[in-house]
């Protein structure tokens, strides 16, 4: 990965972070530098030594090189490009027209969105069946038999006459069936996903930037309902398919980006 994709990369990662929908819209250059990517907070993930390497690492991206951003202003782009080629730039531009907009090029967008470089796709992992607990119904379980009670001897006519209370036998109860064990309630499911697929690794959404389901055909995003077939043109907001050159509603060229 050069230093100007993971610029980029950490680009728009922010924004999806921040507000999803601005990564669709020009931004001024001010915001770049003060708050979507400011040196203080993202100069160990950019791998820069000095402010004076990160404003050229800047300088740079707005110049167009890459094909990642475009000056809406065609005289800015132009100012940059000399700036970058002179032996000498003077990074002090960045600040002087940071009231210039930029936007994000499409193509680079939807690259930037799907999964890493470094990330090869696997299949999910099937999931692993839970272990089936052995009921025991009731029509199963043998009621206990009651013992026969035992033989008593032989008594005379007159002792069983002057017996008052002749005592019954001892019958044992039966054994109540055992209650089936509980089974848990099934997990709830919920529409809403997870904060951790936003930022997880994986395929996002090309407008909201929400992790969108692996090995398997995605049409839709299931967080913003967006077509992952289209993305908008950054002049008219018109819809367009992913790979078109030319904007068919306002002949925007959609190459130079």
């Amino acid at each position: 990965m050069t230093d100007l994709e993971r610029l980029f990369r950490r680009l728009v990662d922010n924004l999806i972070a921040i507000d999803p929908a601005r990564l669709h819209r020009p931004m001024p250059l001010a915001d770049l530098l003060d708050s979507v990517i400011p040196y203080r907070t993202t100069r160990r993930a950019l791998q820069v030594d000095s402010a004076e390497d990160y404003d050229m690492l800047i300088l740079r991206l707005c110049a167009g090189e890459g094909g990642f951003v475009r000056m809406v202003a065609d005289e800015i782009s132009q100012l940059f490009q000399e700036q970058v080629t002179s032996p000498n730039p003077d990074l002090s531009v960045l600040r002087d027209y940071n009231k210039a907009e930029l936007v994000l090029g499409t193509e680079p967008l939807a690259h930037a969105l799907g999964p890493g470089p470094d990330e090869a796709y696997a299949p999910p992992d099937p999931p692993t069946p839970e272990p089936v607990e052995e009921l025991i119904f009731p029509s199963a379980i043998e009621p206990a038999v009651p013992e026969p009670p035992a033989r008593r001897p032989a008594e005379s006519p007159a002792k069983r006459r002057s017996a008052d209370v002749v005592p019954l036998p001892f019958t044992a109860e039966p054994t109540p069936p055992a209650s089936p064990p509980m089974m848990p309630p099934p997990p709830r499911m919920t529409a809403e996903p997870e904060p951790s697929t936003r930022h997880g690794k994986g395929p996002r959404c090309s407008y909201c930037g929400g992790a969108l389901p692996t090995g398997r055909p995605v049409n839709f995003c299931p967080h913003c309902g967006q077509n992952q077939a289209l993305t908008r043109c950054p002049e008219c907001q018109a819809e367009m398919e992913i790979g078109w050159r030319h904007c068919i509603n306002c002949g925007h060229a959609m190459g130079e980006e």
